[in-house]
């Protein structure tokens, strides 16, 4: 079995006697994304389970980029993937910014290897010269497609004699060089699928290795980087499961030992619809952008498939290395509901307000937005202090999905005093002076903003001495501290606030 544990005997010459020392290999896994574009949940979900793998048994995340696709390279995808894998707390061990000791871990950058790799096949004779035009291919193409078969090459430069070989290389006429595909197929196991068998020569023609550019295809290059950075396992998505039988043969072929394969089931829409990178809302970056923590994320991707003893919202990423089993994976696809997401956001951010060590970064960071958005407008900078910021995130914890939201229209009144008339408040309630001025008497002796369940007590109190109903009372109150008609209980609200700020906004309100 690929993978499994190394056993090296160690013999001792004095007497009989013999030792067994059992090694075991250091895990290294990659992550090896083409910077066509962006990083998207599924890169993201592949990303994090090679991490996980990694973590777990203290081995190596490498980061490798695989840009032999030079037609469709986007600028700066390359560093916006590794951007993003920071951003999500798994960054790599290896990679071309961080570097390592198999580098590098750029392909573009390792042709030479590729082609010694094809060299050396081509000298076996496992690979051979194929000149075949691109006109002949399409024509093949097409002729396949008219009968309702499935498009392939027929191999016909396979069996070209060595004379015509070195003539054509005489010419310089453009070639490429395939992989000589061997009839029938030996099974692999893969540790999600288990035992499997694909009969590649029998459905596909003899693929490309090395193009005509110089560069090498997915299948070359893969094969010999997995080899030469020493990968032991390859945790990828199933549409590869097949081209692993060709893998297979490649490394056979090379005079290699393979790493362990497992192959990781689909991440789909809830309506079991493939994820598109045209639905243009599962890019990471997007995410970023929308003020979703990075825990939610890794969180929601991996809530959606398996691989974990238990399934349960708010795993952080600890929570996540710890509980990763890969033998729990299983071969269903994985449904993503991403309507989820602020549902996810809101227990993670509720438990960073709760953490003493994360809550102070989140409440800079509110500092530094509320500065940012309500900054020349801000008449009482007290609301900049960590106790007040600190206070409304307790306050509203539970409650909101992200940041940005205690930024809106709807809690501007935290960091804004409203301007309010007292005829506005009349045209709530005729009683609205007498209500200001008791609460203004109430909150002013202390001890009532203490919290909610005793501020709505003393409330429904002073409803009654006041001998008007407590809907006027709240709606007056409501108005007078935020210039609003609904958002938080008037009690949280005015808790927030603080009791000098209550009676501020209120004695400004009674002002002619």
């Amino acid at each position: 079995m690929f993978g499994c544990v190394l056993r090296r005997v160690c013999w001792k010459r004095s007497g009989a006697r013999r030792s067994v020392c059992t090694t075991q290999p250091e895990v290294r896994v990659r992550f090896a994304p083409s910077p066509t574009g962006f990083l998207h949940l599924g890169g993201l979900r592949t990303a994090l389970y090679n991490a996980l793998f990694a973590k777990q048994r203290r081995g190596a995340f490498i980061l490798r980029l695989e840009d032999t696709d030079r037609a469709r390279l986007v600028p700066g995808a390359a560093d916006a993937i590794e951007d993003m894998l920071e951003w999500a707390g798994i960054p790599p061990d290896e990679s071309s910014r961080r570097g390592g000791h198999y580098g590098p871990y750029v392909q573009s950058e390792r042709l030479q290897l590729y082609s010694q790799a094809a060299s050396s096949l081509l000298h076996t004779c496992h690979a051979y010269y194929c000149f075949c035009t691109n006109q002949r291919l399409e024509l093949l193409k097409r002729e396949a497609q008219r009968s309702g078969h499935v498009p392939r090459y027929d191999n016909r430069c396979r069996h070209l004699r060595p004379e015509q070989v070195q003539e054509k290389l005489a010419l310089g006429v453009p070639r490429v060089v395939r992989f000589r595909l061997d009839s029938g197929a030996e099974p692999f196991q893969d540790l999600v699928f288990g035992w499997t068998r694909h009969e590649v020569a029998a459905v596909e023609g003899d693929p490309v290795l090395l193009k005509a550019d110089g560069f090498p295809t997915y299948h070359l290059a893969s094969v010999v980087d997995d080899h030469h950075m020493r990968i032991s396992h390859v945790l990828r998505g199933s549409e590869w499961l097949i081209s692993t039988a060709k893998h297979l043969q490649l490394f056979r072929a090379l005079g290699w030992t393979p790493p362990a394969y497992a192959h990781l089931p689909l991440l789909l829409n809830r309506d079991g619809s493939k994820l598109s990178k045209r639905q243009g809302d599962i890019f990471i970056q997007r995410f970023r952008e929308q003020d979703v923590l990075p825990e939610s994320l890794l969180d929601l991707i991996t809530h959606a498939g398996s691989g974990f003893n238990n399934n349960r919202i708010g795993r952080r990423l600890d929570e996540l290395i710890e509980e990763f089993n890969i033998s729990k994976i299983t071969t269903h696809s994985a449904l993503l509901d991403l309507d989820k997401v602020h549902e996810f956001n809101r227990v993670h951010l509720q438990r960073r307000i709760e953490d003493p060590h994360t809550r102070v970064e989140l409440m800079e960071e509110l500092r530094q937005r509320v500065l940012h958005t309500h900054g020349s407008d801000i008449s009482d900078h007290a609301v900049l202090e960590p106790h007040y910021i600190q206070r409304v995130l307790q306050l509203r914890k539970g409650h909101i999905s992200c940041l940005q939201e205690l930024l809106g229209h709807s809690y501007s009144y935290l960091w804004v005093r409203p301007l309010v008339s007292l005829q506005q408040l009349k045209d709530v309630s005729a009683e609205a002076a007498d209500i200001a001025a008791a609460v203004i008497q109430l909150v002013g002796a202390g001890g009532s903003v203490s919290s909610t369940e005793r501020l709505n007590r003393e409330l429904k109190l002073l409803t009654s001495r006041l001998n008007t109903t407590h809907s006027s009372l709240m709606r007056v109150l409501r108005l007078a501290l935020s210039a609003q008609q609904k958002g938080p209980s008037v009690a949280e609200m005015m808790l927030s606030l603080g009791e000098q700020e209550v009676c501020v906004r209120l004695q400004r309100a009674l002002e002619p």
